[in-house]
């Protein structure tokens, strides 16, 4: 298979040419040799590629992807490799379950008080007295971890 441009490698990963060039910018992606100035890839490119999409449509961060390739002795294996990330990617995801999950409780319990006004439920929460699961709730790190993410 003849060298592939950048044009060629995004559109048949089905990514942008500027992503190619941050990926090469930052090191998940080995710099390629330029024939005439232009990017000349190797078809393997497509395959370090398509790991990273699998990556980032997982959830991992390029930090982690960067961990995928580099971090780890040169003889580990990709399986090794996948199970330690997604270990840890796991382990992220059930806590922010527990953050959706908590959120998901108050937003069901909330407006079951018998406030008149929303003044008067104002004053109950400021008060900590219409409810107090949302004193543990806010004060609970997976809340405020998932509240976050939201932004």
């Amino acid at each position: 298979m003849p060298p592939l441009t950048i044009s060629e490698v995004a559109r048949q990963i089905g990514v942008q040419p500027s992503t190619i060039r941050y990926y090469e910018q930052i090191g998940i992606l080995p710099k390629v040799q330029r024939i005439s100035g232009q990017r000349s890839f190797d078809p393997t490119a497509l395959y370090r590629l398509a790991v990273i999409r699998r990556a980032t449509q997982l959830g991992f961060t390029l930090d982690e992807i960067r961990k995928l390739f580099f971090g780890f002795k040169t003889d580990a294996p990709p399986s090794k490799r996948w199970q330690t990330l997604s270990a840890r990617k796991l382990r992220e995801l059930d806590e922010l379950m527990e953050g959706i999950q908590a959120v998901r409780s108050l937003l069901l319990s909330q407006g079951t008080c018998h406030c008149t006004s929303l003044e008067e439920c104002g004053k109950g929460l400021f008060l900590r007295q219409c409810d107090d699961q949302a004193k543990a709730l806010t004060s609970n790190k997976l809340f405020r971890n998932a509240k976050n993410r939201l932004r």
